[in-house]
Order: C-alpha cells, then structure tokens, then sequence
C-alpha cells in the first residue's frame, strides 16, 4: 500500500473514521437545524458554518485532542471571533486586518489555554464577512458563534456517550496483569524533558503519553515474559 494510503493518525481505524462521518454529519445538521430558526439571513448562517465544521472535524475525529475538548471548542472559537470583530473595527486595511485577527486569535486563545485551529476561521469571517458581519459588531460571537459551539458540544457530548470515546477526554488506564514495575520508571518530568529536547508540539496530552508509555511497558514485559516460540 502507497504511503499516502496509510491513516494519518497513531491509533486511528476505519470503524473510527465512519464513526466520526456519522457523529459529525448528525450533530452538524441539528446544529444547524437549530440555530436556523432564530436568523432569516441566509448569508450569516452560511458563514458561521465554516468554522463550525472545522471544529466538528476535531470532536468527532480526534475527540481525545486537547484542541478537541469543550472548552477550546467554545472559548477558542468566541474569543477568535471577539478579537477578529475588534480588529475589523480598527483596521480599515482588509489584507493587513485578516493577518492581525487570525494572528490575534492565537495570542489569545494560546493564553487562555482554548487554542482551537477553527477559531482562526472564526476570526477571520469576522474581517471578511462583508457589510452584513459588519453591521452585526460584537453579536456575532455570542449570536451565532457561542450559540454554535455550545450546541456542537453538547451534542457531541451526548454522541460520544455511546461511540466508545471518552468525551470530554480522560486517560482512561486499562485493566491488565500486574507486572514488576520497571527498573527506571517514567516520571512527568521525563517526558517534559523528551518533549522539551523535540522542540515539537505535539497534538497530545502529557497524560495521555503517560499512559500511552506505561502500556507500551506492559507489552514489553509481557513479550519479554512470554516463553519463547518452539
């Protein structure tokens, strides 16, 4: 099989990938089937749908990301679409307003711990959305954009309930045999060392590869246990 065939992500299997398709086709067409009734302009719906569908591509694909979890979902996305009305009301320049509300979304949702790629999407319809996003100010990140994220993520709360993710993500440790524990035992600091020795940020929590290198321990020793083949 070419390279390029290969999935993408550690972990991920084709019951995942329609498993997500499914979640993110239900829970986006009852989001918009609610928030539809409240707006008869038809092009402020359509622009709210950008971002949003981004964010459904995180919550139902990789529902175990820290850019996937409630909170960057709403906060990210309200907080990109806050900056991006900010900066379209200061500058008049379309270009030069597009690069400072995305770059500002960033800065602001990296320091309020809700990064979320589709905020970026969120930020910049607020610039580029012509005269009607205009003429809405400081209502379209709570009226549609919060309204959005809050229905998305509760639906995908309720979805994941019985898709056999954990949603909000947790580690969740698996039950297995008890094993001596390893001569040099992983600390956190460990991998924020390893980490910080990358010089890469990955989509994936400390905890997560906690316990990702603690089963990665448990198959080695159960390998190394195991009698060897006849």
């Amino acid at each position: 099989m070419p390279r390029f065939f290969v999935p993408l992500l550690a972990g991920g299997t084709f019951a995942d990938r329609l498993v997500a398709c499914i979640g993110a086709a239900l829970c986006i067409a009852l989001t918009v089937l609610i928030i539809a009734a409240p707006f008869d302009d038809p092009n402020l719906l359509l622009l709210v749908a950008a971002p949003i569908g981004a964010s459904a591509v995180l919550v139902f694909a990789v529902p175990a990301s820290p850019l996937a979890q409630p909170w960057p979902v709403i906060g990210g996305n309200v907080i990109s679409a806050l900056v991006g009305v900010t900066v379209a009301q200061l500058v008049p320049i379309p270009a030069l307003a597009a690069g400072l509300a995305v770059g500002g979304a960033i800065l602001a949702m990296s320091l309020t711990r809700s990064l979320h790629p589709p905020g970026g999407a969120a930020a910049l319809s607020a610039v580029l959305g012509g005269p009607a996003m205009l003429a809405a100010g400081y209502t379209y990140p709570f009226l549609p954009v919060a309204l959005n994220a809050v229905i998305l993520t509760a639906l995908a709360i309720a979805f994941h309930r019985f898709s056999g993710h954990s949603y909000p993500h947790r580690p969740v440790p698996v039950a297995g045999h008890l094993l001596p524990p390893p001569i040099l035992p992983l600390h956190p600091e460990d991998i924020d060392q390893a980490l910080a020795d990358l010089g890469e940020t990955f989509d994936v929590a400390r905890e997560d590869l906690d316990l990702l290198f603690s089963r990665v321990e448990h198959h080695a020793a159960l390998r190394a246990l195991s009698p060897p083949p006849k």
